[in-house]
């Protein structure tokens, strides 16, 4: 019979604390029968009953409203859906990161090379050798 009196009183504090947040979230047109700070007092004083009336008696039903409180255009069908507005859940944005992202690495890669063969250049023309020709690739030139 403990258990039964530990899950009641549980139930009700759930209930208190859903009531208030309802109670002290409901715009000033929504509340009807009592003025606000009553509402909070009777859901405080009497948790189990007060929550109970709060949810029959003390919020109006907007018309465009679905039984929680939620507007019904807030809720849209699959297919109706906005496309997604955060740039982490946008398949294209993302490709396009990847995308970027090999061009330049790409681009980061080739002038590593330029590099390397300007710097192998300069160490052949200080030790007296002729830059290699071969090694470089179509439509560069040493850098002089």
């Amino acid at each position: 019979m403990a258990r039964f009196y530990v899950l009641l009183f549980v139930v009700q504090i759930v209930l208190a604390v859903c009531a208030l947040i309802s109670c002290l979230s409901a715009e000033e047109g929504e509340i009807k029968a009592l003025p606000r700070i009553a509402w909070v007092l009777i859901i405080l004083f009497f948790p189990l009953l007060g929550s109970l009336a709060w949810f029959a008696a003390g919020r109006e039903r907007v018309p465009g409203q679905l039984a929680g409180g939620t507007p019904k255009s807030r809720i849209l069908p699959p297919r109706e859906r906005p496309r997604p507005v955060a740039p982490d859940d946008d398949p294209e944005f993302l490709r396009s990161l990847g995308e970027r992202s090999r061009r330049e690495d790409g681009e980061l890669f080739r002038r590593w090379e330029e590099d390397l063969r300007r710097r192998e250049d300069e160490m052949r023309r200080r030790d007296g050798e002729p830059p290699r020709e071969e090694d470089r690739p179509e439509g560069s030139t040493p850098a002089s």
